[in-house]
């Protein structure tokens, strides 16, 4: 399955190391069958993905805290909004 990710917003976290991190958040897209109109049509999945600036993955867990992934790095949101 194609998929492609669609930016929908970031904000800022501070580390459990004391660094801040921004996350960017996105929606996953999948290529549909067919064309539409001759061109390629991409829908959501209903799935989201976050990763750090610098690509690193985070994980959301079903309570809402995050984890860099492979790490040991907890992530806590903070008050200010950037996109």
């Amino acid at each position: 399955m194609d998929l492609r990710l669609q930016f929908l917003e970031s904000f800022m976290t501070r580390g459990s190391d004391g660094q801040d991190y921004k996350v960017c958040a996105y929606d996953r897209l999948a290529l549909q069958e067919g064309l539409v109109g001759g061109m390629e049509s991409w829908e959501s999945t209903g799935q989201a993905e976050y990763r750090l600036t610098d690509g690193r993955l985070v994980e959301v867990r079903k309570d809402g805290s995050m984890r860099i992934s492979g790490t040991d790095v907890e992530l806590s949101p903070r008050s200010e909004v950037s996109s």
